[in-house]
């Protein structure tokens, strides 16, 4: 088996067994996974798509109009006459609104254009404020405008640009899926939003992701991921684009996590940038003496730019952590930090000023605290 099915396995056999021990309990069909597959549900599933706008029951395949109605001019209704929308420039499109509770479970969507120039945003229960708003590609693990094939659990980037996510998304009265496109040029989605009606927990949290970026650090060797959290919850992932400004090796830094009051130090401190991605000693393959780029079910530096070089200016890095089977759970605040730190000539550390964007994922209780102001369309662009 490889490190996918692996995983699939292991998740299962943790999980899944827990899950199965509730069997007298209504199975919402929440938390399916080779553990509990077999168990039956009242839950209904349910699937957006420009063939379905609304998801409706028995209600999709009858687009009469749509960007595939000349090429099923000789067939007609049923035949994939809407596959697709066009989202133009400087508008906003609405991919799902749906009335809960539910459950979002998987999304597709293969969006053409400037990546960094699409951006998602999520709004549970008749919220004002998003949940989650983030350029399309970085929400994706795809910061660099450029194809990179994603093989995880959470997400999966597949040939030619296809962006799956898989995170959960419970909400209880509605849900909201919105794209705007901030380019100049109009976009072609394709797309499919797949979830559950069903009931949901009282413990479930809402599903969170937050973009953030400085191109050269405000505060010299420090980058700030996450700040500002209120309310109770659990950070579930990381992903990072990272361009390095100094020659050398970049990856010193530390993770560090402050939640519950934490001020001058953490309750959890990684030991170094490349650890907290899963690697070590710099992500280097001792044989060829360059990066090793890798992509398994919880992290990977799954992006090197460009790949045949090693230790030098102006590369750029896509990494991503899954906490999936370590969540880092929080009751009141959290804040997530990152040293950009290097090392030089003489044993010693150096301090960096690189250009760093990230995505901070996780689950929480509502209300949350505002999200700081998105970055403009320049300041966006790589």
């Amino acid at each position: 088996m490889n490190n996918h099915q692996i995983s699939i396995v292991l998740f299962s056999v943790l999980f899944g067994s827990a899950l199965a021990l509730n069997a007298a309990e209504e199975f919402t069909g929440l938390d399916l996974n080779l553990g509990n597959l077999y168990r039956t549900s009242k839950a209904q599933s349910r699937s957006i798509c420009p063939e379905n706008f609304t998801g409706e029951k028995g209600k999709a395949g009858m687009a009469t109009e749509g960007t595939g109605k000349n090429a099923s001019r000789d067939l007609g209704q049923t035949w994939k006459v809407s596959p697709s929308v066009v989202v133009k420039a400087g508008t906003t499109f609405t991919l799902g609104d749906i009335k809960g509770p539910g459950c979002i479970q998987q999304i597709w969507m293969t969006p053409t254009g400037n990546w960094r120039r699409s951006i998602l945003r999520f709004y549970w229960d008749n919220e004002t404020e998003p949940s989650v708003e983030c350029p399309v590609g970085d929400f994706f693990a795809c910061g660099w405008g450029q194809y990179c094939q994603i093989n995880s659990l959470a997400v999966c980037v597949n040939p030619g640009s296809a962006f799956n996510c898989y995170w959960p998304m419970p909400f209880r009265k509605k849900a909201r899926i919105t794209l705007e496109n901030i380019d100049d040029k109009d976009m072609v989605l394709y797309y499919q939003v797949n979830y559950t009606l069903t009931k949901i927990p009282k413990d479930a949290g809402y599903f969170h992701a937050q973009f953030r970026r400085e191109d050269r650090l405000k505060t010299k060797g420090m980058y700030t991921i996450l700040d500002g959290v209120q309310g109770q919850g659990h950070y579930v992932g990381t992903y990072m684009a990272w361009e390095v400004f100094s020659p050398g090796w970049w990856g010193e830094g530390e993770i560090k996590f402050y939640m519950d009051g934490d001020r001058e130090f953490p309750t959890i401190c990684g030991t170094g940038t490349e650890d907290y991605f899963c690697g070590s000693y710099n992500f280097e393959n001792r044989e060829t003496k360059k990066y090793q780029m890798f992509s398994t079910p919880y992290s990977g530096l799954a992006q090197v730019i460009p790949p045949d070089k090693i230790y030098e200016p102006g590369q750029r890095f896509g990494l991503y952590r899954w906490h999936i089977g370590d969540p880092v759970r929080f009751g009141q605040d959290l804040r997530v930090t990152i040293q950009a730190l290097g090392w030089q000539e003489g044993g010693r550390y150096l301090q960096l000023v690189d250009d760093v964007a990230s995505v901070a994922y996780w689950y929480q209780t509502e209300p949350h605290a505002k999200f700081p102001k998105l970055p403009g369309k320049d300041q966006l662009n790589w």
